[in-house]
């Protein structure tokens, strides 16, 4: 009898565990949704600022505005914490920004201005796991640049703005041809500052992206991401078991990565960004995930 008794209990833990990793979006209401600027940690920035310059190439890096980094501890919903380096520092970030093209169209389909169609969907999964520039730009050509404009500068997201160092923008096709709508501050065509990307994981993560329903399918179209470089080759390794919803971008010198980690135990989840102009950023954002799990490993008391 006890030990069915413990058997039945012991399910039920299980059960239980399994669903919170399971549970995303966050089911947070919209009064709970601070500003990333209201979150602000200084003994995160402090920890992230130190650990980044006790590395000789990349303090460099950071000086020359040449790397740029942000993270946000989402251990404990009842205390989110950024911090960042260069946050506001706008970079050309070559495919990471497609994560606007999904957000336009998901906003359109919702809206009806698109048609969720199975080569929509199909193009969707394509532009973010595996990077497909074909499928981006058929995804750039249905929505417009308007409508990416739009969006991005949108007040009830404002991943683009102009006073506060730019941010998110999409501006040409992937793959050359047709008319581009670079961004105002910079003349970019692709690109990103690590607090908004930050910002745009926040907010899909609690649900807050168009409406909890299409941040779902977002986060389903960037679940498991089929390109293992970067910050995935690192968390293939010391992480195997943690959910994790990605997009990155490199292109000459140009190297990219955004993730949301979400491990099994909540101690392991956050969202990390960097962004990066220097021919070896591929392999510094590998080298980027551990020092940033000790930056946001909390002392035990």
């Amino acid at each position: 009898m006890k030990s069915k008794r413990f058997f039945f209990v012991f399910s039920l833990i299980a059960g239980t565990l399994v669903s919170a990793q399971n549970e995303l979006p966050i089911p947070t209401e919209d009064t709970r949704i601070k500003p990333l600027s209201k979150l602000l940690d200084s003994s995160l920035q402090t920890k992230l600022e130190s650990e980044l310059a006790a590395h000789a190439d990349w303090n460099r890096l950071i000086s020359q505005k040449k790397m740029a980094v942000g993270i946000v501890d989402l251990s404990d919903p009842d205390n989110v914490r950024f911090a960042r380096v260069n946050g506001n520092h706008m970079m050309y970030a070559a495919s990471l920004p497609k994560i606007a093209i999904l957000l336009a169209a998901m906003d359109a389909i919702d809206k009806g201005e698109l048609k969720e169609t199975a080569e929509v969907k199909k193009d969707m999964r394509l532009m973010i796991s595996k990077s497909n520039n074909a499928a981006s730009t058929r995804m750039i050509d249905r929505v417009g640049y308007a409508k990416l404009e739009a969006v991005m500068t949108d007040p009830k997201y404002n991943f683009y703005d102009e006073d506060k160092g730019g941010g998110l923008w999409v501006g040409k096709r992937y793959g050359g041809g047709g008319n581009t709508n670079r961004e105002p501050l910079k003349n970019l065509s692709h690109a990103a500052t690590v607090t908004q990307v930050c910002r745009y994981y926040y907010l899909l993560a609690n649900g807050k992206l168009v409406n909890e329903k299409r941040s779902e399918q977002m986060l389903a179209i960037m679940e498991d991401p089929e390109l293992h470089h970067k910050f995935v080759n690192t968390l293939d390794q010391i992480a195997p078991n943690a959910r994790l919803f990605r997009k990155s971008g490199s292109w000459r010198t140009y190297h990219s990565d955004s993730i949301l980690v979400w491990g099994e135990n909540s101690e392991r989840r956050y969202i990390l960004v960097a962004l990066i102009d220097d021919p070896s950023g591929e392999q510094i954002i590998r080298s980027l995930v551990k020092p940033i799990e000790k930056v946001l490993k909390k002392p035990v008391l």
